[in-house]
């Protein structure tokens, strides 16, 4: 009689990956662990793919630099450049309104009051 070993690494790899049969030029049958197709990152707004980030298993993802992980920009990896362009169009819509009304307080939280500009920190010229 032989005792079967339970590998428990193999059984964990079974419920993660799809199991195939492939028979061998032997007459074999063996089974090979397909593993799991990755999904591309997409738009948190029109949920199309993203084009600039790469998909793949976990051991490939830790392996890059976070800068080729996605594009070096704001909201980068996650807005798609059209939906970008909406939201900060969007922003600057929103100041032009603040700034329209004539709040001075508005325009300085708007533009970040004294900091704005070239003089940060300094006293202004003006």
């Amino acid at each position: 009689m032989r005792i079967i070993e339970l590998n428990v690494r193999g059984t964990r790899r079974r419920l993660k990956k799809k199991r195939v049969a492939v028979r061998t030029p032997g007459g074999r049958v063996v089974y090979h662990y397909k593993p799991k197709r990755h999904s591309p990152a997409r738009c948190a707004i029109c949920k199309k793919p993203l084009n600039a980030t790469p998909t793949g298993p976990k051991s490939f993802m830790k392996k890059l630099p976070k800068s080729k992980k996605r594009p070096n920009r704001p909201y980068g990896g996650n807005l798609c450049p059209t939906c970008f362009r909406r939201v900060i169009l969007k922003k600057a819509l929103k100041e032009g309104e603040a700034l329209l009304e004539g709040d001075v307080s508005d325009v300085e939280s708007v533009w970040g009051g004294r900091e704005y500009g070239h003089n940060r920190g300094r006293e202004s010229v003006y």
